[in-house]
């Protein structure tokens, strides 16, 4: 075969590459791959599940569609892109665990709904929220009575405090910051929030729920339990936890508070 290049005939062979012994290892993620949804203005969670997530963990994320301004409203309208952002995860290997990493969003969706739609998009995956995550960690501790702290509008903590007695849980407290909006949440300084559990906490809670995965109140969670002195859940360490030992990893990781000491 011949090709014609400026003026020049020039033989063109097929190019036939030689044999390789190529040499596989387990590549960067053997022990497990878990794939997290986020909402869209979300800025805490990808860098929370990176930096605290142990070696040999694959971690990957997507992104739902819904407005800007949180609200039970908005939120509930993540359901409807959340097969779509599942799939777009790995969509040629598979995860071990599809986890929709919202705590208001989870709940105003609807846990049925949430888990139904990540299981559309990664049907060979074992699908969880983060919700779901928090209150499997609430009874870890066999709490029945807890405070909760959040940055969300009343609105929003009306709905919350609606599920979570719902499940079981007498509330002896409920205070939240009024934020609208994840570029504020995401600004909470982490000391103040140790103060913020202070002053939100009462003696006959059992433990203390800081909620919301885009606070940064993993960094401060082992100072929350000194300070409090009884066990505290917040929102991405109870999602890490939940999504590593839904994946059969059950490292006891330091600095995440008595969760992941102990269960």
């Amino acid at each position: 075969m011949s090709v014609e290049i400026e003026g020049h005939q020039q033989d063109c062979s097929p190019v036939v590459s030689r044999r390789w012994d190529i040499q596989f290892d387990e590549g960067r993620n053997p022990r497990a791959k878990i794939g997290f949804v986020l909402i869209p203005n979300e800025q805490t969670i990808e860098d929370d599940m990176v930096r605290w997530a142990p070696d040999g963990i694959g971690i990957y994320f997507s992104r739902v569609l819904m407005p800007h301004v949180l609200s039970p409203q908005s939120l509930a309208k993540c359901g409807a892109t959340l097969a779509e952002a599942a799939h777009r995860i790995l969509p040629d290997d598979k995860l071990d665990v599809i986890c929709f990493a919202c705590t208001s969003g989870s709940v105003a969706v609807g846990e049925e709904k949430t888990l139904l739609e990540l299981k559309k998009g990664q049907p060979g995956a074992t699908a969880t929220s983060l919700v779901s995550g928090v209150c499997k960690a609430l009874r870890a501790f066999g709490a029945r009575k807890i405070a909760i702290g959040t940055p969300y509008t009343d609105e929003l903590n009306t709905k919350m405090a609606a599920y979570f007695e719902g499940q079981g849980f007498e509330i002896a407290e409920f205070q939240g910051l009024g934020l609208q909006y994840d570029r504020d949440m995401i600004r909470v300084a982490p000391d103040y929030l140790i103060e913020f559990a202070k002053a939100v906490d009462v003696p006959d809670a059992e433990v203390f729920l800081m909620s919301c995965g885009a606070l940064r109140t993993i960094e401060v969670v082992d100072k929350i339990e000194q300070a409090l002195g009884k066990p505290v859940v917040a929102s991405n360490q109870a999602m890490l936890w939940d999504c590593l030992r839904l994946a059969g990893v059950e490292d006891r990781l330091a600095k995440l508070g008595r969760l992941f000491r102990e269960h």
